[in-house]
């Protein structure tokens, strides 16, 4: 079916005025939601196809993620959809004010390849809940998980309703001609920019979830066991190939010895070894190239070895960094960890400062005034102390960007604001106003309107 045939089927069916029923929305949710428990083993065989991806993570960062935003929406969407009642001001006596939440309409969602099926279908799951008809254009770089998203959605919803379009650049580069009334895009900061600059010819709304280099720090007052722990398990997980990841670390000089020393014991305990259930494949043969490139053999503190054949890249560690190396020009988005050592805390937020806003930012610190300093000084999009990535599975945080790293969030009430109108209502009374406000003007009125305003 043309792009352009499915579009305007879409608008068509939006003014039937069916999507705004909250009947209909949860039928919607109900189906899909089965759709996808009926299909796991159909999701988990794509995925592996496409990363090497176990079922185990498959569930736990991608069809958790999913099953948990519907069960959230059928739980919430008549609270998050019922008008919303709010004070009248002085001057509106005899009023009432609300403000409805009503669907922005036709919904373009481009997903991403690194976990293609949360980061397309959670956006889609807050549209659909919001009452919008959508297009859903996946990641080709993730292939067998475009088709069978397709397969899965084509052949169980109207195309008037919901549609899964297949294709590359192209195929994008023809949407985005397209007017919506909103693009969700999840990706690189280069392609955001197209994508915010073909919007912008039709006026279109953006929401951007795009990535950066997020840091995260460790201090002298940190508990080392914890945070090399959790920060193997973050920075590794999906071999790196994660928004949210861990990018690079910055350790205090006084315990940076000690600290490699336990992060490298955890890297050998949790096995990462080729083929293994609990590690990925890089996702193709162009990012394996481009970040084999980027390991320093003279900076080597762990790993470094790779196997082209099988896309493997060894959990690697790279000491004595600087920030003008080439690692630390651009987001990594792979398995290689980079640490610069500090001497001054406040020194190094300072650095951090003068870096482009990062997606997510972490610091593993046991003292209030560190804290404190971090959560004042740095802008990032979200994050944890004493944790990583974990933010994610809490759906009433906020998920997105800032500055060069996204704008706009979704995730629980605010993906349903998302792709939602705050349309404001003022109802009068037809009794009781004052003729103040209409002509003839006087001084009298003047003086009364300088002390009502």
């Amino acid at each position: 079916m043309e792009i352009s045939q499915v579009i305007s089927l879409q608008k068509k069916f939006f003014k039937t005025q069916q999507t705004k029923n909250i009947e209909f929305r949860t039928l919607q949710l109900e189906k899909l939601r089965d759709i996808i428990i009926n299909n796991e083993e159909l999701l988990f065989s794509a995925i592996y196809k496409d990363f090497g991806k176990s079922k185990f993570d498959t569930f736990t960062t991608e069809i958790s993620f999913i099953l948990n935003d519907i069960k959230y929406y059928l739980k919430n969407l008549k609270s998050l959809s019922k008008p919303k009642k709010v004070r009248t001001n002085f001057t509106n006596l005899f009023g009432k004010s609300r403000i409805y939440s009503e669907p922005l309409g036709n919904i373009l969602v481009i997903g991403a390849w690194n976990y293609p099926y949360q980061l397309s279908l959670s956006p889609i799951i807050a549209a659909i809940a919001a009452g919008n008809c959508c297009i859903l254009k996946p990641s080709e770089i993730a292939e067998n998980t475009m088709h069978t998203m397709a397969k899965l959605i084509n052949e169980n919803f109207p195309p008037d309703y919901l549609y899964v379009y297949e294709g590359g650049i192209e195929e994008t580069t023809q949407l985005l001609i397209h007017k919506f009334d909103k693009i969700f895009f999840t990706g690189s900061s280069h392609v955001g920019k197209i994508v915010y600059k073909a919007a912008a010819e039709n006026l279109t709304p953006v929401t951007l979830e795009l990535g950066g280099k997020s840091p995260t720090i460790i201090t002298q007052h940190a508990n080392l066991e914890v945070a090399a722990r959790r920060i193997v398990w973050g920075k590794y997980l999906n071999a790196g190939q994660t928004c949210v990841a861990p990018d690079y670390l910055l350790v205090e000089e006084s315990v940076q010895e000690k600290f490699l020393e336990i992060l490298v014991k955890y890297i050998k305990e949790f096995d990462y070894q080729a083929n293994s259930e609990h590690y990925t494949k890089i996702i193709n043969h162009k990012n394996f190239l481009r970040l084999t490139t980027l390991i320093d053999k003279n900076k080597l503190i762990f790993g470094g070895n790779y196997d082209e054949e099988q896309l493997y890249i060894q959990p690697t560690v790279l000491s004595n960094i600087n920030w003008n190396d080439e690692i630390m020009k651009e987001e990594i988005f792979g398995p290689l960890l980079p640490v610069i050592s500090f001497a001054n805390f406040n020194t190094t937020l300072d650095n951090i400062l003068d870096k482009d806003k990062p997606l997510a930012a972490y610091l593993f610190s046991d003292n209030q005034d560190e804290k404190e300093s971090f959560l004042d000084k740095i802008s990032f999009g979200g994050g944890c102390i004493n944790d990583v990535v974990m933010h994610l599975g809490n759906e009433n945080l906020p998920f997105g960007g800032v500055g060069n790293s996204g704008m706009g969030s979704y995730h629980g009430k605010f993906g349903f604001e998302t792709f939602s109108h705050q349309k404001s209502v003022l109802e009068k009374a037809t009794w009781g106003e004052p003729k103040i406000k209409y002509p003839p003007y006087s001084e009298k009125k003047f003086n009364w309107i300088r002390k009502l305003f």
